[in-house]
């Protein structure tokens, strides 16, 4: 099959960068980059890019800002499933992915492209990623990953961009950067050693800790039906708000983290991101449904919310069963509306304070002690009783 028009995923960065010029050659095609903005990238970056695409010999150049269905479509469940991959990480990659691909699907579909091409390697999860969602989307295209076909390491992509006359700067050689709306995430030198600690000098979002203020601050979060709303009393789109709280958690040195995981392939892997706005917004989330869901909603909506993020993380978005769970996550929703009281101070944060109009801890029923309506002591009493019954039989029998 000759292959003269090549669609590539596009960041500007040393990955993408080495696979424009690498598809141009190996396979004598245009290559047309695509870049999809999920919420990462300012507009001088955007122009940046732009730039670099058209410098490196690109035939053509497409940037698409998908923020709004970002949010809409995925950070919205991410939210409500109070979604952390293993306990601290705020999936901040997995789901731009998908929308990165559905995208640039679109576009080789509209270019008549004969392949379709990014930049992952072979170690990670972003390869499975990018791979599911172009096989479903468009079936019919080549798929091309130069770095994963290779085994080419960074060091030897920058060298023979530098041959080529495109020179790149010292920190894109070290590590991978991924900045999006959702978290920013660094992986490289450090991170491949579980017992290294990231140095300062990559986090580029978050304040130190020694040079955030030296006093708290509160903020307020308004969630609908799980979703939030509002931040401090105001009313902002979903994409305005997260902007807003990253920088007031950024101020106070808040987002910062370290994750250790395992990849779709089964190995290891480390990175260290920063993320305030996720980590604050699942936090405040979840305290809202502790006060309005049942024992059993909360039980089994987080069963099933860990395996939807399981899938997300591992490309499996397009698997019919997320809808299906997207439906159940929708449903416990309902109650979850409320507001929020955050404390921020020195590099940690605490939800101190919540209320909702749907609020199971009715003050004018029962208070944790002896005054309460529903019941009285004799009833409690023979509760306890009859509720460790094989308990106690178990016991006997022994």
């Amino acid at each position: 099959m000759e292959i003269k028009k090549i669609v590539l995923a596009f960041s500007g960065g040393l990955d993408t960068s080495f696979c424009t010029q690498y598809l141009k050659e190996e396979y004598k095609s245009k290559v047309i980059t695509v870049t999809v903005d999920t919420g990462g990238f300012s507009k001088e970056e955007l122009s940046k890019i732009s730039a670099a695409s058209k410098k490196l010999g690109a035939e053509k150049h497409y940037e698409i800002n998908s923020k709004k269905e970002f949010f809409d479509n995925f950070i919205t469940y991410i939210i409500k499933g109070n979604m952390l991959r293993g306990g601290n990480y705020p999936l901040s990659v997995s789901a731009e992915r998908v929308v990165q691909a559905q995208k640039i699907a679109e576009i080789a579909v509209k270019e008549k492209a004969d392949a379709i091409a990014h930049g992952s390697t072979g170690a990670g999860n972003d390869q499975a990623r990018f791979d599911i969602a172009f096989r479903v989307l468009s079936p019919n295209l080549k798929i091309i990953a130069p770095v994963r076909e290779l085994s080419i390491t960074r060091e030897k992509e920058a060298e023979y961009l530098e041959k080529k006359g495109f020179p790149i700067g010292a920190k894109k050689k070290g590590y991978s950067i991924n900045q999006g709306m959702w978290g920013t995430t660094i992986g490289g030198k450090e991170t491949h050693d579980a017992w290294q600690e990231p140095p300062e000098g990559i986090f580029t979002k978050t304040q130190s800790v020694e040079k955030a203020p030296a006093s708290p601050e509160y903020t307020t979060i308004d969630f609908a039906k799980g979703i939030p709303v509002k931040l401090n009393g105001k009313k902002l789109s979903g994409v305005s708000l997260i902007k807003e709280l990253d920088g007031i958690a950024s101020k106070h040195g808040i987002g910062r983290g370290i994750h250790i995981g395992d990849t779709i392939l089964g190995i290891k892997g480390r990175i260290a991101f920063e993320a305030g706005a996720p980590l604050i917004l699942i936090r405040a989330h979840k305290e809202i449904e502790k006060l309005v869901l049942t024992k059993w909603q909360a039980f089994w909506k987080n069963q099933l919310s860990e395996f939807y993020g399981n899938l997300l993380h591992e490309g499996m978005y397009f698997e019919p069963v997320m809808r299906d769970i997207e439906k159940m996550i929708d449903s416990s929703q309902e109650r979850v509306t409320g507001t929020a009281k955050i404390k921020l101070h020195k590099g940690s944060f605490m939800v101190v304070g919540c209320k909702s109009k749907f609020s199971m801890m009715n003050l004018e029923v029962a208070t944790y002690g002896e005054s309460n309506l529903f019941y009285d002591g004799r009833d409690a009493e023979g509760f306890s009783k009859i509720y460790g019954l094989q308990s106690i039989l178990a016991h006997m029998k022994k």
